[in-house]
């Protein structure tokens, strides 16, 4: 088998693996679309829609994780290469989390249709239109590898916590005036953190993107303007973390 045989076969192998990425981060999209939706139509039947499509999400993660082993284990890439074979790794972690997190989301939507409507949907839209446009810009600028979309993406986590801050507020203020609002607006208040986490794995890949560009890690602070202090404690004093 001659050398540009054997390159040009894993340079066919590692745009494969791209092309999957790209076709989970599509898949994702998607699903987190269609959970903001059904909250704000009160669609139940979408939202298990939703939570269907996770295992789509869950297959892609699988089928991509087995090639990038098989093509470390068989390529034994270096350098750049290796660089790009760990990046679709992280990426298609971050991915199928942000996955879970739009199914957390559509599980809420399906428990507050039963209750009476609570305040806080006009914020929740809005965060979610801004982490929609961080995840597609993320995915552009990892198929152009363009580090100063990645950069941009980057910078801009800090807007979605002062989203998530000023809702988290509104919602409590609503809670205070009413007894009765409070189990509909504590979901609220899940799905806005679900949404800023989905932000923050967002602002994962960019720095995954900004590394498989520069080979050089992300070393300033990441910006953060979460001031909630907000945590949700279960009965036996622990932190309650969605699955």
């Amino acid at each position: 088998m001659s050398h540009d045989h054997i390159v040009t076969s894993f340079d066919n192998e590692l745009e494969r693996i791209r092309q999957n990425i790209m076709r989970m981060g599509g898949e994702v999209e998607s699903q987190f679309a269609k959970a903001i939706q059904g909250l704000v139509r009160r669609d139940s039947d979408l939202a298990r829609k939703v939570m269907e499509q996770d295992a789509n999400v869950d297959a892609l993660e699988t089928e991509l994780e087995e090639a990038t082993v098989k093509l470390m284990a068989l390529r034994q890439p270096m350098a750049d290469d290796l660089r790009a074979a760990v990046a679709g790794l992280k990426i298609s972690s971050d991915l199928e989390r942000i996955g879970d997190l739009a199914k957390n989301i559509a599980k809420r939507s399906i428990a507050l249709n039963q209750m009476p409507p609570c305040g806080g949907i006009g914020g929740i839209q809005r965060m979610a239109r801004m982490v929609q446009g961080n995840t597609k810009d993320m995915l552009d600028a990892y198929a152009n590898l363009d580090i100063e979309m990645a950069t941009a993406v980057w910078e801009r986590d800090a807007e979605v916590d002062e989203m998530y801050t000023a809702l988290f507020r509104e919602l409590l203020t609503y809670m205070m005036e009413d007894p009765r609002n409070i189990s509909p607006c504590t979901h609220m208040v899940f799905i806005a953190k679900n949404i800023e986490r989905m932000g923050d794995h967002a602002t994962n890949i960019a720095e995954t993107v900004i590394y498989l560009g520069t080979g050089k890690r992300v070393e300033a602070e990441r910006p953060k303007s979460d001031t909630s202090s907000f945590q949700v404690l279960t009965p036996d004093g622990q932190e309650e973390t969605e699955q």
